[in-house]
């Protein structure tokens, strides 16, 4: 009886999911990764130049080498260890300047050059050369250290300004290429999704393991799918509970035919080609996804809830909303429309008990039922508009 009501008590629920999710964690963590190897080779086999692309009609023996132009430093292995050491060596400025140019473009939207993957003739002529080089340079010389790189863009008064426009700025300087104002920008897909799961007290931040597969449209992937006789043809979605719901975006698992809607709303590549400039627009279909999809209104309730259980009045607690969300305080203009919006809610699902209850069940993570309905579900409903707000989702 004893292990019966452990296994199937509700009083017992929420001990018995983590404990699932550390025996998934221990799992991933200790179990031997493998690497499928057909066998090794003692010597390179011979490559040739094949005659209209017919492997029957080989032609010229060729070897591993780098452009006559571009010639490898001498004694250089003619392996990729070779072609690494080649495309880092102090001859060359290219690699350092191409790798400082797209960090950059991260953080302030447009690379110092606007086209990060051509820098040849084709390529915009960067808009700040100098200061290029001395980042490729102190980059290089600090032993491509990301970290630090990362540190002195965004300590830098440059990137610290205000992104306020003023009519003799956007005159001037309309697209901010000189940099006179604070870059203002839309977050990629992964980050947006990441920054709602970390305000709502759901992110699970550890590193390593599988990928997962979060809420996703059950059907999809069969609508994609040949039905072949074999997995790789005739694929279904199967969702993962637990902690998977809640991993950072990189660790999501990547079906290329269909990949994750909420992330291909916000522009997030399709991954069939490579990508360095990803699209970036604003579209009313980007607002229906954080308003209504299952990741985002659970995103919302566990949000709410997490305020609710802090002390304080309306007030402190819609303050402390916005600062997590926005990371400043609210006006008073900003607090007087909140706390409108939040009295208008708690009228409509104290009158309307079966509308509270059906928003409260979106989503697998634990509710707590101390919390009354009508009250967490008028605040889900502040949390998701926090969350919808143009300043959340834009890098200011």
């Amino acid at each position: 009886l004893a292990v019966y009501y452990a296994a199937h008590s509700s009083a017992t629920a929420p001990m018995r999911t983590s404990l699932a999710n550390h025996e998934e964690r221990l799992r991933a963590l200790t179990q031997p990764h493998s690497t499928m190897v057909m066998e090794e080779s003692d010597a390179p086999r011979p490559t040739h130049i094949l005659h209209r692309g017919s492997y029957m009609q080989p032609g010229e023996l060729v070897s591993c080498n780098t452009p006559a132009v571009l010639p490898a430093a001498a004694g250089a292995p003619s392996n990729r260890l070779g072609l690494a050491r080649w495309a880092v060596m102090p001859e060359n400025p290219l690699t350092a300047r191409v790798a400082v140019n797209r960090i950059w473009r991260l953080f302030f939207g447009v690379g110092i050059v606007a086209t990060p993957a051509d820098f040849g003739v084709t390529g915009e002529y960067p808009s700040h050369p100098e200061l290029l080089d001395w980042l490729a340079v102190d980059f290089r010389s600090h032993d491509w250290d990301v970290k630090r790189l990362v540190r002195q863009l965004v300590t830098s008064s440059t990137y610290r300004q205000t992104a306020r426009e003023t009519p003799e700025l956007l005159e001037r300087d309309p697209a901010n290429r000189l940099l006179a104002r604070g870059p203002r920008f839309r977050l990629q897909a992964e980050l947006i999704r990441d920054a709602a799961l970390k305000v709502s007290g759901l992110l699970v931040d550890w590193h390593g393991g599988p990928s997962v597969n979060p809420y996703a449209p059950g059907d999809l992937w069969r609508e994609v799918s040949h039905y072949g006789s074999t997995p790789a043809t005739a694929q279904t979605f199967v969702q993962d509970h637990g902690e998977k719901l809640y991993r950072r975006s990189i660790y999501t698992y990547w079906k290329r035919t269909a990949p994750p809607p909420n992330l291909a709303a916000f522009d997030a590549p399709s991954r069939e080609t490579c990508v360095v400039d990803r699209g970036r627009t604003n579209t009313p279909m980007q607002a229906l996804v954080t308003l209504n999809d299952v990741q985002f209104v659970e995103a919302s309730r566990a949000f709410a809830q997490r305020v609710l259980t802090e002390p304080g009045s309306d007030k402190d607690r819609l303050r402390r909303a916005v600062t997590e969300c926005l990371s400043r305080e609210p006006s008073d203009a900003e607090l007087r429309v909140l706390t409108h919006a939040l009295e208008r809610e708690r009228t409509r699902y104290v009158a309307d008990l079966q509308a509270a209850e059906s928003l409260l069940r979106v989503g697998e993570a634990p509710r707590n039922t101390d919390l009354a309905a009508p009250e967490h579900a008028a605040w889900t409903q502040i949390a998701s508009l926090l969350l919808n707000l143009s300043e959340t989702v834009t890098r200011n």
